[in-house]
């Protein structure tokens, strides 16, 4: 019993020195994606690119609602004065234009927020480059990213990563 005893004692030891040595040489990092992204110029210059595509379509959208409240007060006004069949007609052209309104206000908002996916894609593919590159070029074991709830600001390297995408950024 004694000799199981001392047996299990040592072995457990063993393991824990085996462990021991064996963590010291894995290297650990962390990274905050989006602190990543919202710091990095490439993520202001997408946006910027993406708030001036989305000018011109805006301020139409804009020049359609501004057109619909005019025939609105025009009706509103002149009501009195103009003929059933004037009525009707305006009615029918306000109607009109603000389903066609409707639909290309629609349109936008689909068509912005899969511009907007597709920039999100094209930034994270490159913060994930520089995470790699980072990872290899010091010798970075493991590198955790989302759905961390505490690391110690010593392994965080999301300062590394938005240096090197601002670096890359002033290159192109």
């Amino acid at each position: 019993m004694k000799i199981l005893a001392i047996t299990t004692a040592l072995a457990f030891c063993g393991s824990l020195v085996v462990q021991e040595s064996m963590a010291t040489d894995y290297r650990i990092a962390v990274v905050d994606p989006n602190r990543v992204v919202e710091q990095s110029p490439q993520y202001e210059a997408a946006r910027d690119a993406l708030q001036h595509e989305v000018e011109d379509r805006d301020r139409s959208l804009r020049d359609q609602q501004e057109e619909i409240a005019s025939l609105q007060k025009q009706l509103e006004r002149g009501g009195a004065l103009m003929s059933e069949t004037e009525i009707q007609r305006l009615q029918n052209d306000i109607r009109s234009r603000t389903r066609k309104l409707k639909y290309a206000r629609d349109e936008f908002q689909e068509d912005f927020a899969l511009r907007q996916n597709e920039l999100r894609t094209k930034l994270g593919r490159q913060v994930n480059e520089v995470v790699v590159e980072l990872a290899k070029e010091q010798k970075i074991d493991l590198i955790i990213s989302e759905g961390l709830v505490y690391s110690d600001p010593r392994i965080d390297i999301s300062d590394l990563v938005i240096e090197r995408l601002k670096q890359e950024f002033k290159k192109k």
